[in-house]
């Protein structure tokens, strides 16, 4: 796989419905761009290491290295008075704004799009697909789940998303492209991607 550097700070968001191989996608990217992949679990561990007192930049370095305006107006007070789960988001988004401002990287979800949406070297993007892929993919990359388990899980991010933006999960204009992988292969749709950037130079 060839490896093409940035030549600007740049920021990619890689949304996807559950099973359309957004994930791979992004994988490629970040391997294609000699970057790093930035997802729920890396944010979230680094969350947790921010919230325990660790050095922003040492969370986020442990977390990636080990294997396997958001935040409104919360003062100290209003901080301790929400429940943890809102604070682990106020954390994660500190953790993904953090990164933002030092290096370019691909971000697989966690509301990414939205936490970035103001930076303007940023690219959002939607990954989707027809519910036959899918559902081929839930066999073969899921252990063998039903479709019926993929929206399951599905609903359960899109309750998230918005809950926490404010925005309609999957809505066209919160992304530069919104791209079906049900009939390319994924490494096509990450040099689309990267086309599409190339040609839309930002920031």
């Amino acid at each position: 796989m060839e490896e093409m550097k940035m030549e600007k700070h740049t920021l990619i968001t890689i949304s996807r419905q559950f099973g359309s191989g957004g994930r791979e996608v992004a994988e490629i990217l970040a391997k294609k761009l000699g970057v790093r992949r930035y997802d729920k679990k890396i944010v979230e561990m680094a969350a947790d290491n921010i919230e325990e007192g660790m050095d922003p930049r040492e969370a986020v370095e442990l977390s990636y290295n080990t294997p396997s305006n958001c935040l409104g107006n919360l003062g100290d007070y209003g901080y301790e008075r929400v429940a943890r789960h809102n604070r682990m988001y106020i954390e994660q988004a500190k953790v993904i704004l953090g990164v933002a401002e030092k290096e370019s990287a691909v971000f697989l979800g966690r509301c990414a799009d939205y936490i970035l949406k103001d930076k303007p070297n940023c690219y959002s993007f939607f990954i989707y697909a027809d519910d036959d892929f899918r559902a081929q993919r839930a066999k073969t990359d899921y252990d063998g789940a039903t479709l019926e388990q993929l929206n399951k899980e599905e609903k359960r991010r899109k309750q998230y998303y918005e809950f926490y933006t404010g925005q309609t999960w999957g809505a066209p204009e919160h992304y530069d492209l919104m791209i079906n992988t049900s009939n390319m292969p994924l490494e096509d749709v990450a040099d689309f991607i990267l086309d599409y950037i190339k040609k839309n130079p930002r920031g």
